[in-house]
């Protein structure tokens, strides 16, 4: 079944479905077809995907980028998200659709804050969301899973048992989530302090409250003195070139057009809050792996009494997914960005908005690192195992929360023959990943792209 066109002009209701429904999907698309991935013999040049993926980005930055996904296939993965899309695109769907994530890879699950304080669990990237197939979603989740298990050096008996892992958890909370009302799945969340008591052993548990206790140092006032100095008064961020340098586009002028801007996207009581913050400095700071070469800057306030307010300006460039679902109806992809995190997120940033630079160009605000902790892969698989079950909890809710939960519930059964088809899938495109990561390695051996190495 071919991925149906997005409206344009409005946003699709959910319409109510039950898992009936979804079994008879299976018509079309079988659960053992999700196990499949054989390369088109057609298929498109990853290296040319990710040079065209890099147009518009700065250039100077672009080493740092294939220089990041030079280093492992994982570091690969996380960076190649357009080339996923593209094979994505070639696969049956079963035409179910959601808010997709665009980038469901691992790493970009971790804990964050809620305007309440508390430490959740969630996904926590969004740069490429829009709605798709929740099939992408997961098919990309559990890739990565086991990219990552074979870069800690897991075999791939344990690879597959982990990748498995997250879907039995999608599956079974899918299940869940069909039997209840949109308000319970809306207010549905994994704080991480309430799992404690839920934690199936000590060493679970030391983990769980050692990661609580990194969420809460991860706030302004921690970061603040690692990143800014006070010069004459005025505080001013450190430069860490090639990492966090001043640029002269960044003025005093541009940077009031665009704070108006974002300032109109947000709430009335949160314009308030933030009006209670005053300018200071900003820079351009190299993030991540994938969105190295976009324009993401630092930039940092102060209140009346000095007390410091550090948010992350990100440039939104056209979702990955754009090209195979169609544009959708929000044409500013700052909006888009927002508008999928609210959705897909048990709870936002209280500063998250949008806005647009006098250049044109279109970007999305959040606070910088507000509680925010990514988990570190380590060798471990009962570890693994128990982050690759949060990470199918989390997406389940994200997915029941603007998808029809009972028709994927139905469709994916009660038993693990889905959980199985899909690890599967993720091991045959774990081998894929590993050849387009030394497709790229050649291409810089070769001199067809420039990297930087060692830069972290």
């Amino acid at each position: 079944m071919s991925v149906k066109q997005v409206d344009k002009t409005k946003s699709e209701p959910v319409e109510p479905a039950g898992p009936d429904v979804g079994r008879a999907r299976r018509e079309h698309v079988s659960r053992q077809q999700q196990a499949e991935w054989t390369p088109p013999k057609r298929r498109p040049d990853p290296i040319k995907i990710l040079i065209t993926s890099s147009a518009g980005r700065i250039e100077d930055l672009l080493p740092i980028r294939y220089g990041r996904m030079a280093i492992s296939p994982f570091t690969f993965f996380r960076g190649a998200a357009a080339v996923m899309a593209s094979d994505l695109e070639k696969l049956p769907t079963t035409g179910i659709e959601v808010q997709a994530c665009g980038d469901c890879h691992l790493m970009n699950f971790g804990l964050f804050a809620t305007p309440e304080r508390n430490v959740v669990f969630g996904i926590n990237d969004f740069d490429e969301t829009m709605r798709g197939p929740w099939e992408w979603d997961l098919k990309r989740l559990v890739a990565s899973f086991v990219v990552a298990a074979r870069d800690v050096g897991f075999d791939d008996k344990q690879c597959v048992a982990i990748a498995a892992e997250a879907v039995r958890a999608y599956r079974e909370r899918m299940w869940e989530f069909s039997e209840m009302s949109p308000l319970e799945i809306w207010y549905d969340r994994i704080d991480l302090v309430a799992s404690l008591d839920q934690a199936p052993d000590k060493d679970a548990r030391r983990n769980r409250e050692r990661l609580v206790e990194q969420a809460r140092k991860r706030v302004a006032e921690n970061l603040f003195p690692k990143l800014v100095n006070s010069d004459n008064g005025q505080l001013r961020i450190a430069d860490q070139p090639p990492l966090i340098y001043h640029t002269p586009e960044v003025t005093s002028e541009t940077v009031a057009a665009f704070l108006d801007s974002y300032r109109s996207s947000m709430a009335g009581d949160r314009r308030v809050l933030f009006d209670r913050y005053r300018f200071q400095d900003a820079a351009i700071k190299v993030v991540g792996v994938g969105s190295v070469g976009t324009r993401c800057l630092v930039a940092v306030f102060a209140s009346v009494g000095g007390h410091p307010l550090i948010l992350q300006v990100k440039e939104a460039n056209a979702s990955v997914l754009e090209g195979r679902v169609g544009k959708g109806h929000i044409e500013h992809n700052g909006e888009r960005v927002v508008t999928g995190q609210r959705l897909m997120q048990p709870a936002s940033d209280i500063f998250l908005g949008w806005g647009t630079s006098t250049a044109g160009r279109e970007f999305y605000v959040r606070q910088l690192r507000d509680m925010k902790v990514s988990i570190t892969l380590v060798r471990d698989l009962k570890q693994l195992m128990r982050y690759a079950t949060f990470c199918g909890l989390a997406l389940a809710r994200a997915h029941a929360n603007t998808g029809p939960a009972g028709e994927i519930a139905g469709y994916l059964g009660t038993n693990d023959k889905a959980d199985k088809a899909f690890a599967m899938f993720g091991l045959a495109y774990a081998e894929q990943n590993e050849r387009d990561h030394k497709a790229l390695v050649d291409a810089i051996g070769s001199g067809r792209v420039t990297a930087i190495s060692d830069i972290v």
